[in-house]
């Protein structure tokens, strides 16, 4: 991609006129002078992007005011009083991700950030039970506790939004009403089976609480777009009333609109009392979303940031100064 970059500056440069269309930002921000939006078929402005703040970029992309997303320096609150919920003690897995020390506090968002294949996801596993820790323990509200099942991290009332959302979070074929209520009918057993009635009650008060755009709950989930699909799980650990709720690269593959609903939502969470780990290689939205945030590194934790550390600057630079 820098080279490409390169190439169009020195080609920009000797004169020649470059369109760059992009959903990724990032790049327009790096390589354009100006911008121009256009929705629903509708030019909408052109912008000088150095006077453009991003958030106001996606609002102007989207219709609607997303200021709320500035990053919360001002009203964020200090979570470190608060109880500790869950508590990794050298918990790790051999060739997975080194052992590792992690407090998640009650009604905290802590952010795991690093470039892809860092090791929060692999940290994740472990949390929910995907993969056993053979080394360290784990205690959730002081006790002591042994995962070796998702079923037993759910029963502990975690949750998890997977990294890779079509191969590990959705079933394409059945209905969002289905995928809705999925973990809720196995956490209750095939003895204690849901009635349709009920399904359909919990599937439309989470389709008008997420906002998911479906032309109805019997819908296959598969046919609705990447932001929407991302949002149905969303709503199917919510439906359990999580303790702890783990995102894993919960925008990646969608659109802005979705990607400023999701950490919107993520944020009102935690407001409420909900504890998250937002993990994403996005360390903008790490940034913009978490109370504090531990740096990962070569699958292994190298550091930890609060307060004014917490920027993507001094992110980027403790990952560069680490040690491989």
């Amino acid at each position: 991609m820098e080279q490409l970059f390169t190439t169009v500056r020195k080609l920009r440069d000797e004169g020649l006129s470059v369109i760059f269309i992009s959903h990724f930002l990032d790049q327009v921000y790096e390589l354009c002078d100006r911008v121009t939006v256009l929705r629903n078929g509708r030019l909408i402005g052109e912008y000088v992007l150095k006077d453009l703040p991003k958030l106001d970029l996606v609002s102007h992309m989207v219709g609607k005011d997303f200021s709320s997303l500035e990053k919360r320096d001002k009203t964020r609150k200090d979570k470190a009083g608060n109880e500790v919920l869950v508590e990794a003690k050298n918990l790790g897995k051999r060739h997975m991700v080194e052992p590792f020390n992690m407090v998640i506090r009650k009604g905290e968002t802590l952010g795991l950030a690093g470039l892809l294949g860092s090791g929060g996801t692999e940290a994740a596993s472990l949390l929910f039970g995907i993969d056993e820790a053979d080394s360290g323990e784990l205690l959730i509200e002081n006790k002591k506790h042994s995962f070796k099942q998702p079923g037993d991290a759910i029963r502990e009332f975690i949750a998890f939004c997977p990294e890779d959302r079509k191969k590990y979070g959705i079933i394409p074929e059945l209905s969002v009403r289905e995928n809705i209520i999925l973990v809720m009918q196995a956490k209750n057993g095939v003895i204690k089976f849901i009635s349709r009635q009920k399904q359909e009650e919990i599937a439309e008060r989470y389709i008008k609480m997420l906002n998911i755009v479906t032309p109805s709950p019997e819908m296959p989930v598969g046919n609705l777009s990447g932001g929407n699909q991302q949002k149905v799980i969303l709503a199917r650990w919510l439906v359990t009333t999580p303790e702890l709720l783990i995102l894993d690269e919960p925008t990646r593959g969608i659109d802005v609109h979705a990607k400023a609903e999701i950490m919107n939502l993520a944020m009102k969470l935690c407001d409420e009392g909900m504890s998250l780990v937002f993990i994403s290689s996005e360390l903008e939205e790490v940034v913009r979303c978490s109370d504090r945030i531990a740096v990962m590194r070569d699958r292994k934790k190298i550091a930890e940031v609060s307060g004014e550390d917490m920027s993507e600057e001094n992110i980027l630079k403790t990952i560069a100064s680490a040690e491989a």
